[in-house]
């Protein structure tokens, strides 16, 4: 198998406490490792585990799991998993894992899960939906639809997502995170496959000619899976398409490289804005 093979690829990075003494991973290592890029796949497809899981009255089970090792990762190196769902059965799925140092394969693997009955443990058989939404991922196609509208259609879904993230993650006071300004701001809502909102953000003018983004929210389990780049893009486009000249926003530090991979540039000092460090940043459209 190849890089190419794989449209998720999961990067790590071997700790001194995952190698032997051979001084190279220790072989159980690579489970772990492989587990670890199945939920980063979970995150691909857009698709919270737990949540999903429970939605479809199941859980996937691990049934076999072979291994094959063909070279051997070391201290500090830099990994990537690859996970690809290959082939279902009635109630099972067949997953191929892959670790590569580079273009160089270390590690082949071979997992099938089984979906069943979380009580009994009973297989049943794999939901379609399911199916669908890992089959079209696996072809290329996209897992998440981003939706842009007024607070009266976006409202109720956005704000419990904005209360899980702002209210109850990082404590920010309730009566500073809700304003008036939500009943005029376009909205941006992501959902996946299932219809599960997963991140949401929004838009208003700041002054002629400029776009403010703000509320920027991604629930935890889906962060760092592109949703909110999604919802950063389809602000921006709107924000494009209603002739804006420039779109600012107020980033929190922690989200600092997030906004420069997107092209906006840092602007003056930081500051606290809600007892939490952010800093200006914008860009031109």
């Amino acid at each position: 198998m190849k890089r190419t093979d794989f449209r998720h690829l999961e990067p790590l990075r071997v700790r001194w406490a995952e190698i032997d003494a051979q001084g190279i991973v220790f072989n159980g290592h690579y489970l772990t490792y492989l587990d670890t890029a199945i939920s980063g796949y979970w995150r691909a497809l857009a698709l919270p585990y737990a949540e999903t899981m429970t939605g479809l009255g199941g859980d996937l089970y691990v049934r076999r799991a072979t291994l094959d090792y063909r070279g051997s990762a070391r201290y500090d190196d830099r990994l990537d998993v690859g996970i690809r769902c290959r082939e279902f059965g009635g109630s099972s799925m067949m997953v191929d894992g892959a670790v590569f140092h580079g273009d160089q394969m270390l590690v082949q693997a071979e997992t099938i899960y089984v979906f069943a009955d979380p009580v009994t443990q009973s297989p049943v058989r794999l939901p379609d939906a399911l199916r669908r939404v890992i089959l079209d991922f696996e072809a290329g196609q996209p897992v998440v639809d981003v939706t842009v509208g007024p607070w009266s259609e976006l409202g109720e879904a956005a704000g419990a997502i904005r209360r899980e993230v702002f209210i109850e993650e990082q404590h920010i006071p309730a009566d500073m995170e809700w304003d008036a300004a939500d009943a005029s701001c376009l909205h941006a809502l992501a959902r996946n496959r299932f219809g599960m909102p997963l991140a949401t953000g929004r838009m208003l003018e700041h002054v002629p000619g400029v776009a403010k983004i703000g509320r920027m929210a991604v629930r935890r389990s889906m962060r760092g899976g592109q949703i909110g780049r999604q919802v950063l893009d389809a602000l921006m486009a709107e924000a494009r398409r209603q002739g804006y000249r420039e779109v600012l926003l107020h980033a929190q530090l922690s989200a600092e490289n997030f906004y420069l991979r997107a092209g906006f540039q840092r602007r003056g000092e930081p500051f606290e804005e809600a007892g939490i460090g952010h800093v200006e940043m914008v860009r031109a459209l």
